[in-house]
């Protein structure tokens, strides 16, 4: 198929889509939420929904279902417009979107998330299936930060100290790659130039980044390109495939 987004195809075309053996399904997770001076708001949304694309190429039996535009992103609420929804509210529409899937027909389903504060959320999600649900579908979540860092500090070879994981070198090339109108890159500055941990997470997570970055930019994004943003989306889209193919059951 080459249309791979539910929300563009007919409902007829699902069906038949489900019919052909396409049972698997992908829920892209993102945020509405400040990115620094240089980046609009939408930059995890965006980068979730094509990597929901990119992902579904590789499975090859996969639909991808609309990004959830908004997150769990209380820690960036000191900066004006940040829009955050409580864990519960995003597990509630996670279990939703699922119980939706296993009534059409899908066998299994990747969530993943753009945004890593979602993280928290997605490491307990499966434990937190309903047993009915669990037993119909086969629900994988994905939430190894370190291995997104890892493979975006890989794409960007000699810019790699300057992947803090929020609106860096990683996320700017990025957003250049998918939206260039978008990206202001003369507003461009560094920030923490901390490498991103799980201690430096969890002072993120607890105290805000705006307490540990004012301009809201962990990492630095001088240096930023479209060619390195489309590396950095083939590498993370083909460690969640790779996750996904490893962790599914086999279909029966």
């Amino acid at each position: 198929m080459s249309e791979l987004r539910i929300e563009h195809l007919t409902s007829p075309e699902i069906a038949d889509a489900l019919a052909s053996g396409m049972r698997t399904a992908i829920l892209p997770l993102g945020a509405t939420e400040q990115h620094g001076a240089h980046l609009p708001l939408s930059v995890d949304s965006d980068h979730a929904d094509r990597l929901g694309t990119l992902v579904a190429e590789r499975l090859g039996d996969a639909l991808v279902l609309p990004a959830v535009r908004l997150g769990c992103s209380a820690h960036h609420l000191g900066f004006s417009g940040t829009l955050s929804v409580r864990p519960e509210t995003l597990e509630a529409v996670c279990f939703d979107c699922c119980e939706s899937l296993a009534l059409h027909g899908f066998r299994r389903v990747l969530i993943f998330s753009a945004h890593i504060g979602n993280y928290p959320l997605l490491s307990e999600i499966e434990a937190k299936l309903p047993a009915g649900l669990a037993d119909e579908l086969d629900v994988v979540a994905f939430w190894d930060s370190a291995a997104v860092l890892d493979a975006w500090r890989t794409a960007v070879a000699g810019l790699a100290g300057q992947v803090g994981g929020h609106a860096d070198v990683a996320e700017s090339s990025i957003m250049l790659a998918l939206r260039p109108e978008a990206v202001r890159p003369g507003l461009a500055a560094a920030g923490l130039g901390e490498p991103m941990n799980d201690a430096l997470l969890d002072r993120v997570l607890t105290g805000g980044v705006k307490a540990v970055a004012p301009n809201g930019v962990l990492g630095d994004p001088r240096g930023m390109s479209s060619d390195l943003g489309f590396a950095c989306l083939s590498a993370v889209a083909d460690l969640l495939a790779e996750y996904a193919t490893a962790r599914y059951r086999p279909l029966t």
